[in-house]
């Protein structure tokens, strides 16, 4: 549910954007810098939360985090004008940073390596329905809510799930809330775990990797909903709900994710994730009627998980001894990543229109998955 609320927080904005727009007096590229802003917080947040969930227990670090989006959510909804909430978006993209990094790295201290990508792909049903929900959401506010709402709505949400975590770690087992002592400063601490994860050339071909997938693909989604409202000329709501299809296609992945690895294995998955993604966007850039996005969407998400799924496993063992470190510095490359491919979307669409930018999305895609299956064969 942690997974969940933030997964909505993320892509909450991304229907909305036309009507913050109109709202603030702003241009739609410069309204998804909601979206950019907060994608720049949560990758930087990273370099903090990964050490610390090594320190003090990543559960717990989880559960204090998830407190902090409560209250980061709430003063987004409260936003007086367009600055307060950037700034707000900022705070929200801080305090989120540390739910899914850290989950995924306690699952990797917990699991073995064996069985961990079909739990990994279970755990993220959580983040697909969040982003799949907070783009219906964003977009059915935006016609009758208003855009006021759906942070309401997190900030009630995070706040039942902070209690509900905290009341869960007092019945794990004492390995499962681990912490390593050091007497080493916290600042000294953190240099040490990143430098120690950037030793590794796989760790950096991984993290390069994630950095351009995020570049690519994130970038033109945050203008899928947009771009489907002016295309197939539909509300906001129905353009919301076309682009959450996009968390339906993951959930078919996580589904089905161990019958996928067992017949593809990881470098079919990389491979045929960067295809299905192209192919996808292609499809939502020129949809001449509303059942062509659908298809689309679906693709694109079913294309993300298998290509993003396959790199995540590989993130939880490039450095075991520092996976809370290793895990965040992944995520951190990833949003980086989004934040840059959102703002070079953004003008990209003002200069060219959107179907230039989702084509652009595609080509760039499918060159990082076949790269990343090349080299995955080359290491064995």
């Amino acid at each position: 549910m942690a997974s969940f609320g933030s997964g909505m927080a993320m892509r909450v904005n991304d229907a909305m954007l036309p009507q913050l727009a109109q709202t603030f007096t702003v241009s739609v590229a410069a309204a998804a810098q909601l979206v950019s802003l907060y994608a720049i917080a949560y990758g930087v947040a990273q370099l903090l939360f990964g050490p610390l969930g090594d320190r003090y227990g990543k559960y717990r670090v989880i559960g204090w985090a998830v407190v902090a989006c409560s209250l980061s959510s709430l003063l987004c909804g409260l936003a007086l004008d367009f600055d307060r909430l950037r700034l707000a978006r900022i705070l929200a993209g801080a305090t989120a940073a540390a739910v899914i990094p850290l989950a995924m790295a306690w699952i990797g201290d917990v699991v073995a390596y064996e069985q961990r990508q079909p739990v990994l792909a279970r755990f993220l049903i959580g983040q697909i329905c969040g982003l799949s929900m907070g783009v219906w959401l964003g977009g059915f506010a935006a016609d009758h809510l208003g855009w006021r709402t759906p942070y309401f709505v997190l900030t009630a949400l995070y706040a039942g799930v902070g209690v509900a975590l905290f009341l869960s770690e007092r019945r794990l087992p004492p390995e499962a809330r681990a912490m390593r002592r050091g007497q080493d400063s916290a600042l000294r601490r953190m240099a040490a775990d990143f430098a120690h994860v950037l030793e590794g050339r796989w760790a950096r071909v991984v993290l390069a990797t994630v950095f351009l997938e995020g570049l690519f693909l994130f970038g033109p989604l945050a203008f899928v909903a947009a771009h489907l409202h002016r295309r197939l000329e539909v509300s906001l709501s129905t353009a919301g709900a076309l682009a959450m299809l996009f968390g339906m296609g993951g959930l078919g992945f996580a589904l089905g994710s161990r019958t996928l690895l067992a017949r593809l294995g990881e470098r079919g998955l990389a491979r045929a994730g960067g295809v299905s993604v192209a192919v996808a966007l292609v499809t939502l850039a020129f949809a001449p009627a509303w059942p062509w996005a659908v298809a689309g969407s679906l693709g694109a998400g079913l294309g993300f998980y298998m290509l993003h799924n396959t790199l995540q496993v590989n993130a939880t063992q490039m450095a075991p001894e520092r996976r809370g470190a290793a895990v965040s510095a992944f995520a951190a490359c990833f949003f980086l990543g989004q934040s840059a491919g959102v703002s070079a979307s953004g003008w990209w669409v003002e200069q060219a229109g959107s179907e230039q930018a989702l084509v652009l999305g595609a080509l760039g895609t499918l060159a990082v998955a076949l790269n990343f299956g090349r080299l995955l064969v080359r290491r064995g």
